[in-house]
This record gives C-alpha cells, structure tokens and sequence, in this order.
C-alpha cells in the first residue's frame, strides 16, 4: 500500500520528528544583517548584495536574453522549488503535522477513547516527544485519521479555516506568515521573466493547493506534492471526491523527478531545496541539456529563524551540501544572504 516508505521524510509530515550558479558558505550561528530593506525597482531587494544575489540576476537575465547563447525559449524556462524550509519555515515540526494535530483535537468530542489511547493521547497532550516515541506507525495514523475520510472540497475547506487563525507554537505568528520573503521576491521575478514555476515538496499536494496558491501566486494546478488515495463516488446524487486513508504517493527524493516527469513532462532549467529530499530533484535539473542553476537554501540563522543542517531531525542537509560543493551549486547563507526574512520584518 506504501511504497518506498524507506524514503519518506514528510507526508508522513512528520517522520522526520522522530529521529548553480557558485558559491560555498559556511554555519552561522547569528544574522549579521538589519532587517530593513530598501524599496526599489531592482529585483531582489531583500537580498544583500554580492555572489548570491548577482549569481541568481546573472543566470536569469542570460537565460532570457534572446541575444545571448543561453537563452532558453519560455516553453522551456521551468522552475521548481521545494516547499518546507525552501519557502516558509519548517520547525521545530512541519506545519502539515501541526494541521494534523489540531484536526484530532477537534474530532476528539467523538472519540472520548483517544484519551487513553496512542497515539492520540500525546497529541491531545501536544506532547511531541510522547508522539515521536509512536513511529511511522503511530505518526501515520494521525495523518491518516486527520486527513481522510472527507470530500476533497471538504477537506480544503478545513485547511483554510486553519490557515486563517492556526498560530506557530514558538513564533507566535500565523503559519501562513512564516514564508520567506527572499523567495517571494524571487518567484515574482521568475514570473517576470517568463518563467514556469512549480512547487514540488513532500507536502499533501491538496494541503498546499488549499492556501498557498495565494500566498505564492502559483496557480493550483503547479503545485505538485504527496497524495493520499482518493477514489470517485455518487453520494445523495451528487459526485464526489472522496479521500481514503492510505498514500497514493510520496514526492521526496527519488519521488521528485518522477512526479516532474509525469506531471511536469520537462526537466527544470532550475531548482531550489534545502534538504537531502530534494537532492535527486537538484540532480535533475543540472543534467538537462540547457543551461541550468541549482540553489540550495542553508538554514544558517539561528536569531531570525533556526541554525541546522547535517544533524537535524527536519531538513537534513548532508549529502546535498557536499553535492553542491563539489559541483559548484549556488548555496544560499541564509544569514549572510538575507536583509530579512519574513514578510513581517518588513514593518515591525
């Protein structure tokens, strides 16, 4: 019913809670940076100047230049980026296990056993330790039961009402404010340019496509994620789709590029991740024939967001930090590279 579960670090949502242009960067344990920023034309204003940002400019404007030996025909100029921790936050748990949880504790009334009863004991409990100590077994009941069992409009329609009003345990913020402005700018300037931009993420493909179409100006239909087994069916008349409790297909590592080949039907001339997951989909992008850039984003802010990397239990970044090192993959210091970080920062 699962496959591949070996390879899952999200819809699963949460199955990490239990454990290029070029450039090279190091870990950073404070921001050097203010967070002001100042309001012009140029694009990527909320980035500070130097390699990054000029590494970035240099291959968008090559690309899109019609006199120049790389431009890439529109048709072709395909963008894909991760979600979690690519282009909003992704601690201390991802947000969709959040939504999870606070889904169980509204349909607790209906189920008084819950109460004594794992793994729904420690969410009512918001005892993520107690959670994590249940396994992939007892995290994939929480999403199966929270996400399941409805009408895919239904379902939305739930997402949305969370999104609206759900605060962050620790920021103190909506989740839906915890988006990284650099990279909005840097999705609008790709738009500007012509570009073609999916998302590509472990996430539930209907959880993102519920609210952050808005939030990011991509359209629904570019928002490529996990799925959960959905099937077709006639109730009081009316049709419906209607959502079961298993997965269809998990889109991390191995999964990106064959989600991007299926769905997509073309090899990115760029990509952006941050974590090991969205290695295979960076080695993808750089084997097509056209000039091509990956950017790998490195959580180095430990005073405006979080500091981690090799050793973290979300968004491990490992391999794909050695990876990009090696072959000259844009990374992206978070703390050196950003003037800000939130939308918010920007009127404190």
């Amino acid at each position: 019913m699962i496959k591949n579960i070996k390879y899952t670090t999200l819809i699963i949502v949460a199955f990490c809670l239990l454990s290029s242009c070029k450039q090279e960067s190091s870990m950073e344990s404070t921001s050097t940076n203010e967070p002001t920023v100042q309001h012009q034309n140029a694009p990527l204003p909320s980035w500070n100047e130097g390699e990054t940002k000029q590494s970035i400019i240099n291959y968008v404007e090559s690309v899109t230049d019609e006199s120049s030996a790389d431009f890439i025909p529109e048709s072709d100029r395909i963008a894909t980026f991760d979600n979690d921790g690519t282009l909003w936050s992704e601690q201390p748990a991802y947000f969709q296990l959040f939504f999870a949880m606070d889904r169980i504790k509204q349909m607790a009334s209906d189920h008084p056993e819950w109460e004594n009863e794992e793994p729904f004991r420690s969410v009512l409990g918001n005892d993520l330790e107690g959670l994590s100590k249940q396994g992939l077994e007892g995290l994939l009941k929480v999403v199966m039961v929270s996400h399941s069992g409805m009408e895919s409009t239904e379902f939305k329609t739930q997402v949305k009402e969370w999104s609206a009003s759900a605060m962050h345990p620790t920021k103190k913020k909506l989740y839906k404010d915890l988006v990284y402005q650099p990279m909005l700018e840097l999705l609008a300037y790709l738009n500007e340019k012509g570009f073609k931009v999916y998302i590509v993420s472990g996430g539930g493909t209907d959880f993102m496509r519920a609210f952050v179409t808005e939030i990011y100006g991509i359209p629904a239909e570019h928002i490529i994620g996990s799925r959960i087994s959905t099937e077709f069916k006639m109730t009081d008349g009316k049709p419906g789709i209607y959502r079961l409790p298993e997965l269809e297909f998990i889109d991390d590592k191995e999964g990106k590029p064959l989600n991007i080949e299926k769905i997509i039907g073309k090899k990115p001339v760029l990509a952006a991740g941050n974590s090991d997951g969205d290695l295979a989909m960076l080695q993808w992008t750089a084997s097509n024939s056209l000039k091509n850039c990956q950017l790998y984003l490195h959580h180095t802010d430990s005073i405006r967001e979080w500091a981690y990397d090799r050793e973290s239990h979300i968004g491990k970044l490992d391999k794909g930090l050695d990876e990009a090192t090696q072959k000259g993959w844009l990374v992206i210091d978070m703390a050196k590279d950003w003037k800000v970080v939130y939308p918010f920062e920007l009127n404190p």
